[in-house]
């Protein structure tokens, strides 16, 4: 699997640009990531900070991950404004049948293909070796366009992941 995105994000951004991923439980089909390319393009023409326009991007990345980010450089994003790209999460949520909120479930690149692991599966998979110290892990906890860039798709033993417990036993990190 091809896990390359730099291309997809705007280099006109500054790299503290505040970042939000949101990751779908599933992948959406072609004609459900056309539907949500449309929503996140209005989205954005109306995204405003205390009525000054957001200088916004979003995407859907891998037919699974919905990023939102805001430069700040000129214009801040209030409350009001996150509160709304929230707003709009929660309505491609409802509206495909998704679930877009939940921490609890892992992201990995597994055969070539994205997998999402519930937490509470994460010793199995690790144990029955679906899982190793080099396998891929969206770290959605990224917060910046730079860390988006350089700390989204990392192997595991590099992720928050190797820090527990159960990871460094069954995998020896």
């Amino acid at each position: 699997m091809n896990v390359e995105y730099a291309q997809y994000l705007p280099e006109d951004f500054h790299p503290t640009s505040r970042v939000w991923v949101y990751q779908s439980n599933r992948l959406f089909s072609i004609g459900e990531a056309l539907e949500i390319e449309d929503m996140l393009k209005e989205f954005l023409e109306q995204w405003n900070s205390h009525g000054v326009p957001v200088k916004g991007y979003a995407n859907l990345l891998f037919g699974q991950f919905l990023i939102f980010m805001a430069d700040e450089t000129d214009t801040g994003v209030s409350g009001c404004s996150t509160d709304s790209s929230v707003r709009i999460v929660k309505k491609i949520e409802s509206q495909f049948k998704v679930n877009m909120f939940d921490r609890q479930t892992l992201a990995f690149v597994i055969k070539d293909k994205i997998q999402v692991i519930p937490m509470s599966q994460l010793g199995y998979a690790m144990q029955h070796h679906f899982i190793t110290p080099d396998t891929l892990y969206f770290n959605n906890l990224v917060n910046t366009k730079d860390q988006l860039l350089h700390d989204w798709i990392i192997p595991v033993k590099q992720s928050w992941l190797a820090k527990r417990k159960e990871v460094r036993e069954n995998l020896s990190i």
